[in-house]
Parts: C-alpha cells; sequence; structure tokens
C-alpha cells in the first residue's frame, strides 16, 4: 500500500506546496485509488509539513511547487516528492498511478524563511 498526498486548493494541485488549504491523500494499493481523505492544511512553519506528512504514512507528495528545504526533508525521510504537477487532485494521482503524469516542476528559490 502507498500513501499519496496531493498539495491542494478545492480538490486541484496548488501551486505551492506550503500555502495549501488541504492535502488530499490518497491510499492506494495495486496501482488503484482505495480511500480518499481531506485534511486541511495545519500551518505552515519551516519544516513542520514534511514531517507531519511523514508521521501521518505518507509516501509520496505532489505539489505545483515547493522550497528547497522541505524538499530536502522529504528525501531525508525517504519520500518521493514530485513537483509541477497541475489539475484536479485525484487525476493527478490517477496519471501517477499509470506512470503517465507530466510534472516537470522545479524547486521554489524565492523563500526569505
Amino acid at each position: 500500500m502507498k500513501s499519496i498526498a496531493v498539495a491542494s486548493d478545492q480538490k486541484r494541485v496548488c501551486g505551492h506546496f506550503g500555502h495549501c488549504e488541504t492535502f488530499e491523500i490518497f491510499q492506494t494499493e495495486g496501482g488503484k485509488i482505495i480511500s480518499e481523505k481531506s485534511v486541511p492544511n495545519p500551518g505552515h512553519k519551516p519544516g513542520f509539513l514534511p514531517n507531519f506528512l511523514h508521521d501521518s504514512g505518507v509516501n509520496v507528495i505532489i505539489s505545483g511547487g515547493m522550497g528547497g528545504g522541505a524538499v530536502d526533508i522529504f528525501e531525508e525521510h525517504g519520500m518521493e516528492v514530485v513537483l509541477g504537477a497541475e489539475g484536479n487532485s485525484r487525476e493527478v494521482v490517477e496519471a501517477y498511478l499509470a506512470g503517465t503524469l507530466k510534472a516537470e516542476g522545479s524547486v521554489c528559490e524565492e523563500h526569505n524563511h
């Protein structure tokens, strides 16, 4: 089983991970979504959200963009980071599972945290 979180605003991929309204968290098995829940963003503090999602059992994070510090923490936890995604959160996860997700994002460099 794999747990995939999508940084979302109104069930669409958010352009910036830390500023999303919710994390849409999808439990997947055998390449299929078996459950979905919406978790409100508990607050954007440097370093907090990657640890929060890791502690919630997430294996993969999908977002439009993300700062380098967050990417580093996710990678330290062995979590996959997918940046540059756009569109409906569920459809993005389905594309990820099918191996057809076009996500060519880069790390945000304009953070003053």
